[in-house]
This record gives structure tokens, C-alpha cells and sequence, in this order.
């Protein structure tokens, strides 16, 4: 997995406004909804996500940024002290240099990779790849070798504008067949990412189980208009109403409520109400924006044919 300050595009001294901020535009732009032709669209949201769990955890980034844990929040292995500088190591070998020897290789699931930077080192799961044939072995605390974990799993939750805001269980379908229920707290953001320890792909090796991340992605709304926290309803109002003013009963996410809509309303003329919107990464909820859409009767009205062709008729006197 690449850097996390170089999946969120901010440098490492950025504070946890801008990481946000960043996070925020980059989950917009690269949401598999908004991506639905790259097949590349979940691997690239799932990385995006696995970077700011890492930078939005205080404790985390600075694991990260002490060299503690990779980017994808792993420990790493202390490297070999006794092979560097290319002197006399403390089991007296001579002539060789760590850098030389272990800088250019990392090994993971995907095999074996070329590093491009001196000095990485090499971990006992690396040279249990190097020296014995170890590659699906990883060192135990006792000294000896123990099975590599089955892979994660990355899974997206589509969830619905009422079930971010009140909350929810959801049956999720595993890769593996297996379904499991979720609950959706009241309150979820899109982006949110949670762990379901042992729920990952079974080890080869029958060791532990991976583990299974679900991100939480929000539904289109068949009645409103999604603007960052905002959402937009168009609310048709009677041309009677429009003129003499009444009260218009709206949707929201929470039930329908009663809107005043004063005498001389123009179509077009947005109301707010505020905190009916979806949740805000800083607490509280977004506003519902109401735009008034004026309606005709549906029946011909003759009578209002007359009125407006004599008003017609005054405007151009």
C-alpha cells in the first residue's frame, strides 16, 4: 500500500483540519457510486479509506510516523543490527553490508517486491522468504514459525439517508456465503470503515482467519438532492398557495413537517430547515434546502385563463 500522506495528497505536517478536509474531497471524487465504469473505483475508496484510518488516529499516525506499523497498520520488525556498515557484525561476520544485502526486497502476499529505499532492512518474515522457503510463515513471540492469517476483506454497505441519520442493522452477504448483521449507529458518515474481526478469508496455512471491512456508502434518495451534508427537495406548490400564502407539507429524513410558505412566492425561492440533513463529521446534521416549484391546476381553469389575459392585457396597456 502507497504512503497515506501521498494517497491524501497532504504533506506529513498537516494537521487534522486539512486531513480531514482532504479526506472529505477525495471520498466525493473517488466513491464507486460516482465510478461506477472503473473497475478499480472499490480498491481505490478502500485505500483512500485504510489511509485516513491511519492519519485521523492520533496514536496511529504517530506509530506511522515513528516507522512502527506500515500503511496498511501492521507492526514492523526490528531490522538486523549485525549486518550493516559493512564491518564486523557481533556474530563476526565481515564484508557485508545490510543495506546491500536486504534493501532491495519486501515480501507480502503478493511475492516478492523490489524496495526503493537503502536501508529498509529485512524482517524474520523476510528471511524466513530468503533462507528456508518460509513465504506463508511469519516468526512467532516462542521463536518458531506460525501460519499467516487468511486475507481481509474489503465490503461496501449501501445504506439509506434515514438509516445514516436514525441508525440501523443490516445483513451483510461475506464473500465466503456467510451472512452477518451490522448495526448502523444513528449518526454514520459515508467513508465510516468498520473491522469484523475473523470475518476474512480463511488462512491456506490454517492459521487465524483474515478480517472483513465494511465501508459505509450512502444510497441516492429518490426524493431529495444530495449537496455535501444538504439535501434539496422540490416542493410543489399549488399557484393558489404561491399567491396567498398557506402552509406545505414537506418530507424530511425525521417525518413530514408543516412549511410556511408566505403570500407573493415565487417559484424558485429555497427554504432551510435547518439540522434535517444528513450527519456532520463535526456533529449535528446538515439542513434540508426546500425549493418551491409552482404548480398549475390540473384541470383547465377558465376562469384563471380569463384572469391571466387580462392581466395580459393591463401589463401591455
Amino acid at each position: 500500500m502507497r504512503d497515506p500522506y501521498d494517497i491524501l495528497g497532504v504533506a506529513k505536517a498537516a494537521d487534522e483540519a486539512e486531513i480531514k478536509r482532504a479526506y472529505r474531497r477525495l471520498a466525493k471524487k473517488l466513491h464507486p457510486d460516482a465510478n461506477k465504469d472503473d473497475p478499480k473505483a472499490q480498491d481505490k475508496f478502500a485505500e483512500l479509506n485504510s489511509a485516513y484510518e491511519i492519519l485521523s488516529d492520533k496514536d496511529k499516525r504517530g506509530q506511522y510516523d515513528r516507522g512502527e506499523i506500515d500503511a496498511e497498520g501492521k507492526p514492523k520488525m526490528h531490522d538486523f543490527a549485525g549486518f550493516g556498515g559493512g564491518g564486523r557484525g557481533p556474530g563476526g561476520f565481515s564484508g557485508f553490508d545490510g543495506d546491500t544485502i536486504f534493501e532491495s526486497f519486501s515480501f507480502g502476499p503478493e511475492g516478492v517486491r523490489r524496495q526503493g529505499r537503502k536501508g529498509a532492512g529485512a524482517s524474520f518474515e523476510d528471511l524466513g522468504d530468503i533462507f528456508g522457503g518460509f513465504g506463508k510463515q511469519r516468526r512467532s513471540a516462542g521463536g518458531g514459525f506460525a501460519p499467516q492469517a487468511g486475507a481481509d476483506t474489503e465490503l461496501t454497505l449501501a445504506v439509506s439517508y434515514e438509516e445514516a441519520v436514525h441508525g440501523a442493522t443490516k445483513r451483510v452477504m461475506l464473500p465466503n456465503g456467510k451472512q452477518v448483521e451490522v448495526k448502523i449507529a444513528a449518526g454514520t458518515l459515508e467513508g465510516h470503515r468498520m473491522r469484523m474481526k475473523g470475518q476474512g478469508e480463511p488462512s491456506p496455512m490454517g492459521g487465524a482467519p483474515g478480517d472483513a471491512y465494511v465501508t459505509i456508502s450512502y444510497a441516492p434518495h429518490a426524493n431529495y438532492k444530495r449537496e455535501g451534508e444538504d439535501i434539496r427537495y422540490d416542493a410543489p406548490v399549488p399557484l393558489e398557495d404561491a399567491v396567498l400564502g398557506a402552509k406545505v407539507r414537506v418530507p424530511t429524513l425525521s417525518g413530514a413537517v408543516d412549511l410556511n410558505i408566505p403570500a407573493w412566492t415565487s417559484g424558485g425561492r429555497t427554504f432551510r430547515l435547518r439540522g434535517k440533513g444528513l450527519p456532520k463529521a463535526a456533529g449535528g446534521h446538515g439542513d434540508l434546502l426546500v425549493t418551491v416549484n409552482v404548480a398549475l391546476p390540473s384541470d383547465h381553469d377558465e376562469a384563471l385563463a380569463e384572469l391571466m389575459r387580462k392581466r395580459r392585457g393591463t401589463a401591455g396597456a
